[in-house]
């Protein structure tokens, strides 16, 4: 038996917490539609993933976005901010690569539970879970290109993974979104079922998990997630300081400000 503190998830204003027996249920709960990414939710996510490994009361973890969206990447108005003092975009690198290694380091197996559209930083988190259950009303895909920055908070880490690099790179680089139909076909996700029967099976999947010795799991799921980690270790520096210089240029502004007025931009290649 742990002696073990459980963690105080009431402190999370953009992630809820709840437990059904052994499972640890966290819904990504931003104060827009879409669940899109703001400071605050961003500092959460580079801590969430800490405290639900070191919860001694849940053995399983399902992620999920409250209403119809799981969580569609950053939100306008923090790029802006961004944009105009690139310090804080700056600011928020070591939080962004606690994220991703913080996922591969969980020992606990995440289950994300697909409910809605997951783009950018969204995608990439729902990526590096390790079972992903899509609702049929779900897409996903990562349009940092769209708005003029580089997949570097992790995209350019798991898509390849995933897909190899021919399709994951166009996919990249187009910022193309996937129906989750498509994205089952091509091995992007592992199951979508109808969006009335994707809490069945959400619970189908992690009762069949959690029937198995628990260490044989958490440690099946740490020798798989080596290579990732040492992958990691390799390629986000270097991509999140691309991203962050992407973020000072001329057509980033404008990308994000013509996605805002909802029209083309007028790109000039600076």
């Amino acid at each position: 038996m742990s002696l073990a503190m459980s963690p105080d998830f009431s402190r999370y204003q953009r992630i809820e917490a709840r437990r059904d027996g052994r499972i640890l249920h966290l819904s990504l709960t931003a104060p827009n539609p879409v669940n899109a990414v703001d400071g605050v939710m961003h500092h959460e996510l580079s801590r969430i993933f800490l405290d639900a490994q070191d919860d001694p009361d849940s053995d399983l973890v399902v992620l999920t976005g409250a209403g119809r969206a799981f969580c569609a990447g950053g939100d306008t108005t923090w790029f802006k901010q961004h944009i105009e003092d690139h310090r804080t975009f700056r600011a928020i690198a070591p939080e962004a690569k606690r994220i991703v290694t913080s996922l591969l380091e969980m020992e606990k197996p995440l289950v994300c539970r697909l409910n809605g559209a997951a783009a950018g930083l969204g995608a990439t988190i729902a990526l590096l879970c390790d079972v992903i259950i899509a609702s049929d009303k779900a897409v996903i895909g990562d349009p940092h290109v769209k708005v003029g920055l580089v997949a570097g908070d992790g995209g350019a880490l798991i898509w390849p993974q995933l897909l190899g690099y021919a399709r994951a790179k166009e996919f990249l680089m187009t910022g193309e979104m996937l129906t989750a139909e498509r994205a089952h076909a091509i091995g992007l996700i592992n199951h979508v079922v109808p969006h009335d029967a994707l809490d069945a099976k959400v619970a189908e999947i992690a009762a069949r998990i959690l029937a198995n010795p628990k260490w044989a799991v958490r440690w099946t799921k740490v020798s798989a997630n080596i290579p990732l980690r040492a992958l990691a270790a390799q390629v986000l520096d270097a991509a999140m300081a691309y991203e962050l210089v992407s973020n000072s240029l001329e057509d980033r502004a404008e990308a994000v400000k013509a996605f805002v007025e909802k029209r083309t931009p007028n790109l000039t290649g600076d």
